[in-house]
């Protein structure tokens, strides 16, 4: 019997309403009480916690893992690295892959290569529609018995509202939820960065918040029509979190997540043209932070997420609107949210950012992770609260470099990753 025992740390465990200073035992991959293990005969591992905070394995339900098709961005290896530095044990990755993941021979595909050699737990999504086309429904439940977590056409968004709404309720059938990347084409159209001031003065082609409002709309009619449950994702509006807000006041299963960039950044930050700054959807203005800040303070926006989205450095090094859209996330994610809000504007407390990214995400998505009650798999994160460091893109474990956050100086860190009662990342 192996066993990893944590010593001296504060174990914040929101599913079991934990906060209290406590040892913690991980024996055979899976968590014990400190009883379970006395007594027995074990190689045992010890882990000084002083000063740190001892969470469950933090879970990303938003990362992009280019494969298969375009590894020269990301492999679900590096990928996993990259989550792991960051402090993740599970992530959920998206399925704008080639060939598309609207198929169970590309679910199976992608399971096998993570088994192979990913040292986080990598959870696939299906595509709502063929090729994420917008046309036609993907086979969703053979999706379902493929083993997707959810489905999702994000980086699309399917503009038809019949056939939304026949995905929701397929999807209703096979209990997965639907994830929702909302842009409306017709208004948005070939917008770049948020419509407004920085717009207009730098002529760079607009891109309305009510793109995304319209969206979010049409999907709280139909979590309400069809009685299932709609996420919202990488909300970025004002508008977006005032309706998401008085939707599920009045009960509607609709949520929405929250990224850093959205809330860490503005869209004055685009007039250098520096293509790291051009994401979907974009950058918004300093009123729509605060209605951010405020949707995350209430609860409106539940869940934190990255949105890692690699791209080669040649993709980012062209001309601002040629430039695909998208920021690597993974590693730099946990370190904002912890510096903005919760040193910078105190938003939330450290015991609700672990919630949202722990039990939200596992209620959401009907894991089993996200918790250190007794039995269950033995992923942690150690995080030091207080620890000041400075971000360098040149050390990231992901195979990308396009971040705007390069030189940042951050307070928070994950600082020790294990998944399954394995080290698979420590500073």
């Amino acid at each position: 019997m192996s066993a990893i025992i944590i010593k001296g740390g504060r174990i914040i465990d929101p599913a079991n309403k934990r906060d209290e200073m406590a040892d913690l035992v991980i024996t055979d991959g899976k968590i014990v009480q400190r009883s379970d293990v006395r007594g027995q005969t074990s190689e045992s591992e010890e882990i000084d916690a002083s000063g740190l905070i001892v969470a469950p394995g933090l879970i990303d339900m938003h990362v992009h893992f280019r494969e298969p098709g375009f590894a020269h961005k990301e492999t679900i290896a590096s990928g996993a690295r990259a989550a792991a530095a960051g402090g993740f044990t599970t992530v959920v990755c998206m399925p704008n892959t080639s060939p598309v993941s609207d198929n169970p021979s590309t679910i199976a595909w992608i399971k096998d290569r993570a088994a192979e050699g990913a040292c986080v737990n990598v959870l696939p999504t299906g595509a709502i529609s063929k090729d994420i086309a917008g046309d036609e429904l993907a086979s969703i439940g053979s999706l379902a018995q493929a083993g997707v977590v959810a489905i999702t056409d994000d980086g699309h968004c399917i503009q038809n509202h019949e056939l939304m709404r026949r995905a929701v309720e397929y999807a209703r059938m096979f209990d997965l939820p639907v994830l929702d990347h909302c842009q409306d084409y017709s208004l948005v159209g070939n917008g770049i960065v948020h419509e407004g001031y920085w717009s207009t003065l730098l002529g760079l082609r607009g891109w309305p918040s009510a793109g995304e409002e319209l969206i979010v709309a049409r999907n709280i009619l139909l979590a309400e029509l069809c009685d299932h449950h709609i996420h919202c994702q990488h909300i970025s509006a004002a508008g977006s979190v005032r309706l998401l807000r008085d939707a599920r006041r009045r009960g509607v299963k609709i949520s929405g997540e929250i990224c850093p960039h959205h809330i860490a950044l503005t869209d004055e930050s685009v007039q250098t043209f520096d293509t790291n700054f051009k994401m979907n959807p974009p950058l918004r203005s300093p009123e729509d932070v605060q209605a951010l800040l405020g949707g995350i303070a209430d609860g409106t926006l539940s869940i934190l997420a990255s949105d890692h989205a690699p791209h080669a450095g040649f993709e980012k090094e062209v001309e601002f609107d040629q430039a695909p859209f998208g920021i690597v996330g993974l590693e730099t994610e946990l370190g904002l949210f912890l510096t903005v809000l919760l040193h910078k504007h105190k938003t939330i407390d450290l015991r609700r950012i672990i919630e949202m990214y722990t039990v939200e995400p596992a209620e959401l998505l009907k894991l089993e992770a996200g918790t250190l009650s007794a039995g269950a798999s033995g992923d942690v994160t150690l995080i030091d609260p207080e620890m000041e460091w400075t971000v360098r893109a040149d050390e990231f474990q992901s195979m990308s470099r396009n971040t705007p956050f390069d030189g940042w100086k951050l307070k928070g860190r994950a600082v020790h990753t294990i998944v399954g009662g394995r080290t698979v990342w420590k500073l």
